[in-house]
C-alpha cells in the first residue's frame, strides 16, 4: 500500500493538478493500463481467462452494471471482489461527507453549503480502494431502508420538517457513492425491493417515502445470482434485468489444472497433502459434476474439493499427533473417511435413494484409477504383484504411520520399483514415499491385480 496523499484541502488538491474522473472512467482507465502493461488485473482466478474474463473486461470498458449468473461455488463472489483492484488506490472525498462526495463536485445541500462557505479551505479526506467496495448478501428480510434509505424519526423529532433532506437516513447504495456495490444472490431480494433499485440504476436518483432526491449517484452496481431456470427462491424482475448492461455466465473450471489450483489456493491445509491427492479430489469433483445420479442444477461447488482437502490434511495431522510422527502427510487411506463427511454438500436425483454411498464410492474409485494411469503409465508393477504371492500382505490404516507402512513392504530384490514410484510422484520424505506406494497398491487393486480387505481399523492389500 502506498502512503496516503499529503493533501488536506480543496485548494491544495487543485494546486496539485488533480483530475476528476467519474467511477466508470476510472475503472476503464485502470483496466486498460493493466492490460497494456501485461499485469493480470484478476489475481487468484482460475479457468476464466478465455471465457468469463474477456466478457467482464468488455462490460467494464463499456461502463455497464453487471450481473454474474452461475451455480454455487463457481467463484462469482471472488470475481466481484477483485473489481476493487481496478479502483485508484486513494481517492479524495469531502471530509465528513455522508455520501463520499468528490471535493470538486458536492451533490448534497449540506456539502454544497459547506463548499460555498469554506471555498478552498474545504477539508479533504482520502479513502482507500478497499473502502470503496461494499458487499451485501441479499436476504428475504432486506428492506428498502437497508438499500436505499428511509426517513430518520429521530431527526424529525429534533424539529426538522419531514421533507428536509437532512431527515433522510441513507441506505447502502447511496453510501456506496463513487464506489462499487455488490449484491450477492440478487434473486433472494423481494420483488418490491428490486423495484426500489430501478431509479438508482437508471435515473441515478433515489425515492424515499414519496420524496424524490435528485442525487447524481456515481455507483457501479454488480450482482451475482443462480440461473433462474432452477432457483426456487425467487427471480430477478424483468425491468431490473434490463437495467444491467451485461449478463455474464460463470462456470466451473474446465481444465483439471485449474481445479487443482483452486483447491491449493483456497484450502487451509494443516498438513502436507501431496499433489496427487489434490488431483484425485479434483477428478472426483469433476466426476460428480458429470454424473447423472447427481442433481446438476444444484451444482457441485468448488468448496466440496476444498473441504475435502482440508479434511484429508486434518486426518494426517491427527495421525501424526496420535502416533508421534514428525511430518504429517496425507495418504490414500485418508480419502474415503474424508469424503464421507462431505456427502451433505451434494444433492442426489430423486430416484437414487439408498444408493448414495455406493455412487460416491464408485466415483472415488474412478477418480483414483485415472490418477494412477496418469502417473504410473508404462511402469512395470510386476515385481510388487509377484511379491504379494498370497502369503505376504501389506497393512495400512488411519493409525498406521508412514515408517510402519514402509517397513511392512515386501522386498523386491533390488528392482528399484519403490524408488521409481516415489520419483514419479516427487516424494522427498517417508510420508510422501508411503503415500506414493499406497497409491500404487490402490491402483493394482482397482486393476484387479491384487485384493484388498478393509474395516474401520485397517486395510490389507494382498
Amino acid at each position: 500500500m502506498t502512503d496516503r496523499p499529503d493533501i488536506y484541502t480543496v485548494g491544495e488538491l487543485r494546486a496539485a493538478g488533480y483530475v476528476q474522473k467519474d467511477l466508470r472512467h476510472e475503472i476503464r482507465d485502470n483496466l486498460l493500463a493493466a492490460l497494456a502493461s501485461g499485469r493480470d488485473p484478476w489475481p487468484g482466478l482460475f479457468g476464466f481467462s478465455r471465457t468469463v474474463i474477456p466478457q467482464l473486461e468488455r462490460a467494464l470498458i463499456a461502463g455497464h452494471d453487471i450481473v454474474l449468473l452461475g451455480e454455487r461455488g463457481q467463484g462469482k463472489t471472488r470475481l466481484l471482489r477483485t473489481l476493487a483492484g481496478l479502483l485508484d488506490e486513494w481517492s479524495p472525498v469531502i471530509e465528513d461527507s455522508e455520501l463520499n462526495e468528490h471535493p470538486f463536485d458536492p451533490i448534497t445541500e449540506q456539502s454544497r453549503a459547506r463548499a460555498l462557505t469554506e471555498g478552498d479551505r474545504l477539508r479533504v479526506a482520502w479513502r482507500h480502494r478497499s473502502e470503496r467496495y461494499v458487499e451485501k448478501l441479499a436476504t428475504p428480510d432486506t428492506s428498502v431502508a437497508d438499500l436505499v434509505g428511509d426517513v430518520d424519526p429521530m431527526r424529525v423529532a429534533e424539529g426538522r420538517r419531514l421533507g428536509d433532506p437532512e431527515t433522510i437516513h441513507y441506505g447502502l447504495i447511496p453510501r456506496s457513492n463513487r464506489g462499487i456495490i455488490a449484491i450477492n444472490e440478487l434473486p433472494d431480494l423481494a420483488e418490491r425491493i428490486q423495484v426500489a433499485m430501478l431509479n438508482v440504476m437508471e435515473e441515478r436518483d433515489i425515492q424515499i417515502r414519496g420524496y424524490v432526491l435528485r442525487l447524481p449517484l456515481d455507483v457501479l452496481v454488480v450482482a451475482s445470482a443462480n440461473p433462474e431456470d432452477y432457483t426456487n427462491r425467487g427471480r430477478i424482475i424483468t425491468p431490473l434485468k434490463d437495467r444491467f448492461g451485461a449478463e455474464i455466465r460463470t462456470h466451473y473450471p474446465i481444465e483439471l489444472e485449474d481445479e487443482v489450483s483452486v483447491i491449493r489456493q483456497e484450502g487451509q491445509l494443516v498438513a502436507d497433502v501431496p499433489p496427487f491427492i489434490l488431483e484425485i479430489l479434483a477428478r472426483y469433483t469433476r466426476a460428480l459434476r458429470q454424473s447423472p445420479a447427481i442433481n446438476q442444477t444444484s451444482g457441485v461447488s468448488a468448496r466440496f474439493a476444498i473441504a475435502g482437502a482440508e479434511t484429508v490434511a486434518a486426518a494426517a495431522l491427527r495421525r501424526a499427533s496420535l502416533r508421534g510422527e514428525d511430518h504429517a502427510v496425507a495418504r490414500i487411506i485418508d480419502l474415503e473417511p474424508a469424503v464421507e463427511v462431505l456427502t451433505g454438500k451434494i444433492e442426489f436425483e430423486s430416484g437414487e435413494e439408498g444408493r448414495e454411498q455406493g455412487i460416491l464410492d464408485h466415483l472415488l474409485r474412478t477418480a483414483t484409477a485415472e490418477s494412477v494411469r496418469a502417473h504410473f503409465q508404462g511402469l512395470d508393477m510386476g515385481p510388487l504383484v509377484a511379491a504379494l504371492d498370497g502369503h505376504r500382505t501389506v497393512t495400512t490404516g488411519e493409525q498406521v504411520t508412514a515408517k510402519e507402512f514402509l517397513g511392512n513392504l515386501p522386498s523386491l530384490n533390488g528392482s528399484g520399483l519403490y524408488d521409481e514410484i516415489g520419483r514419479r510422484l516427487g516424494a522427498e520424505n517417508d510420508g510422501q514415499r508411503a503415500a506414493a506406494v499406497e497409491l500404487a497398491l490402490e491402483g493394482l487393486y482397482l486393476g484387479r491385480r491384487i485384493s484388498k480387505e478393509s474395516d474401520d481399523e485397517e486395510t490389507i492389500y494382498g
